[in-house]
């Protein structure tokens, strides 16, 4: 399968190219371990904190900010689609949605977990590509635990595990 993942960076990044390749890495990572047997596309777009807050604020109604916004173009449930998905002959393969990241959130939730940033960048990469594919820790418990368990699992997979 071939899985395309842009990042684009629309706020400065101390290390671009390093903070692009964990991205599409984690990405990757979780399209495996769901085996997503398709051609996908996931656009990833990395903002600053002013940017997601307008976003959270137009597209959820939330005037605040946030680490991480997933738009999914298909409804999923746990990773089976729910409706027909549509090959674009455009990009060559079938779009699932958009991730905006908000890197200067991530760096600061890294710091308030003692954890690296490459690890905060790396969850939330996992967390939003798990929501682009129907994975909900808003809904029931067992659905929470499941996203849990499946965030965990990539992370692991990864090698970006919290200090202990």
């Amino acid at each position: 399968m071939k899985h395309r993942i842009r990042v684009t960076a629309e706020t400065a990044l101390p290390d671009e190219e390093a903070v692009r390749k964990l991205i599409i890495e984690c990405a990757e990572q979780v399209l495996r371990q769901e085996q997503v047997d398709f051609d996908s596309f996931i656009d990833v777009t990395i903002v600053n904190d002013e940017t997601i807050r307008e976003m959270n604020a137009e597209y959820r109604e939330k005037d605040a900010v946030t680490d991480v916004l997933s738009f999914p173009m298909y409804e999923f449930y746990n990773g089976e689609p729910q409706e027909e998905l549509e090959y674009d002959p455009e990009i060559d393969c079938v779009m699932l949605g958009d991730m905006i990241l908000n890197y200067d959130r991530a760096c600061e939730q890294a710091q308030e977990f003692g954890h690296s940033a490459e690890r905060e960048c790396g969850f939330l990469t996992v967390h939003s590509v798990l929501h682009l594919l129907g994975y909900d820790h808003e809904r029931e418990e067992p659905d929470r635990l499941l996203m849990r368990k499946k965030e965990e699992e990539n992370l692991a997979a990864l090698g970006l595990v919290r200090p202990i």
